[in-house]
């Protein structure tokens, strides 16, 4: 049984102060400096205007005057994120996220840890609850009553047999309340918007829609064929989710925290602020819970002068341990702050090894092209996630449907 987690305005309740805060009036996080004129996360009282993440700045103000603008946050949503799914670690639970406000977890891997022994069936309780008959307390709740207490603030869980299923749980949730997807059965009524919670198939809602297609029964309903005729993979992903079928959960590795700040006594550009990176870099290869690793990637991030925060995250071509060779990467993009800072902050978000890479003896073109391209595919992983780098492998080709002559696979060299 997969359980979701799921924090609504977490960006915007870390960038205004609170949830008391939200009470005051209509609100939305403003755009970053240097990005695109959209608002990000709005408060219930300005979707009562009709304004949603992701419309165009002089829209939004048209249709709400008095629209509060609340400067963006990402250093707070970070450490109140990373805050959340280390108490999650902390109760047993491996985590994998979805995105800055949705983690999932095995909560079955949890059931003797919080409240029984894990015979009961979670489904078999929802359809005696729905037919009137009392339950007794089960794991399940347990798992709820332990996760609720970790994390420590309002949050919609839901639990299902996959993860699309616990996800669609956790949406139509109450936040008192977690909400229990049996299986395909449950998301019939569920709506076609649902899809935008995955990744691959967040663009196939707007052309379902148009197509009259409002739910996830219908698209469940659609042959398999004109699915993929029509939209391709996404589509035949589409109609898995529909009928219950996901992927296994992928939890992330628990790491250390490992970061240096630094406070500017006056608002600092320019040179100082070069020298403010110095002075973080070395402290930080410095610290002795480093070990002697070298470092794979880092975060950078300041508070800026006028409010909020900037953050920006760097993965290095190769571990580095050179405090040279990393001013060279961070001071160019340090260079990209929009405003004078009067704090900044460098934390190492992945180690490398803790010695650099042996040499040969002797000088062999073929292996230090092999080493070279491992070193790629770690980076490329390091940066974009595990399915970054892929070969195509030959299974079928002389069959007569295309997806059955090759498949994609893990590059490995």
């Amino acid at each position: 049984m997969i359980v979701a987690v799921l924090l609504p305005r977490l960006e915007l309740t870390v960038a205004v102060g609170g949830r008391a805060a939200l009470l005051e009036g209509p609100a939305a996080l403003a755009p970053e400096p240097g990005r695109e004129q959209q608002v990000g996360e709005v408060s219930a009282a300005a979707e009562v205007f009709g304004i949603h993440p992701g419309m165009r700045l002089g829209e939004a103000l048209s249709r709400c005057p008095g629209l509060a603008l609340v400067p963006p946050d990402p250093l707070g949503v970070a450490d109140a994120w990373e805050a959340a799914l280390a108490a999650l670690e902390d109760v047993g639970a491996a985590v994998e996220v979805q995105a800055p406000e949705l983690v999932c977890f095995d909560g079955a891997a949890l059931r003797r840890l919080h409240g029984g022994d894990g015979r009961e069936d979670p489904a078999a309780r929802l359809r005696g609850r729905l037919a009137g008959r009392r339950q007794p307390p089960g794991w399940l709740d347990g798992v709820v009553a332990a996760t609720r207490a970790a994390v420590g603030r309002p949050a919609r869980i839901g639990a299902g047999p996959s993860r699309f299923c616990a996800v669609a749980g956790a949406v139509r949730a109450r936040s008192r309340r977690a909400e229990i997807v049996a299986g395909a059965e449950d998301l019939v009524a569920a709506p076609v918007a649902l899809l935008r919670r995955d990744p691959a198939c967040a663009g196939l809602v707007e052309p379902l829609e148009r197509l009259g297609i409002t739910t996830l029964g219908q698209v469940a309903a659609l042959p398999r064929a004109s699915l993929a005729d029509r939209f391709g993979p996404p589509g035949l992903r589409a109609r898995e989710l529909a009928v219950g079928v996901d992927t296994p959960l992928r939890p992330r590795t628990a790491g250390e925290e490992l970061q240096e700040t630094l406070d500017l006594p006056e608002a600092a550009s320019g040179a100082q602020l070069g020298r403010a990176l110095e002075l973080l870099v070395d402290r930080l290869l410095a610290r002795r819970e480093r070990r002697g690793r070298a470092l794979r990637a880092v975060v950078l991030g300041a508070r800026l002068v006028e409010g909020g925060t900037w953050r920006s995250r760097v993965v290095f071509r190769e571990p580095l341990a050179d405090p040279r060779r990393m001013l060279l990467v961070l001071t160019g993009r340090l260079a990209t702050l929009p405003a004078p800072a009067e704090s900044v902050r460098l934390s190492v978000e992945r180690f490398g090894p803790a010695a650099a890479p042996d040499t040969a003896l002797f000088d062999d073109a073929r292996a230090a092209r092999a080493a070279r391209l491992r070193e790629a595919v770690r980076q490329a992983r390091a940066a974009a996630g595990p399915d970054a780098a892929l070969r195509v492998l030959t299974v079928d080709p002389d069959s007569r449907v295309p997806e059955r002559r090759a498949v994609l696979t893990p590059f490995e060299v």
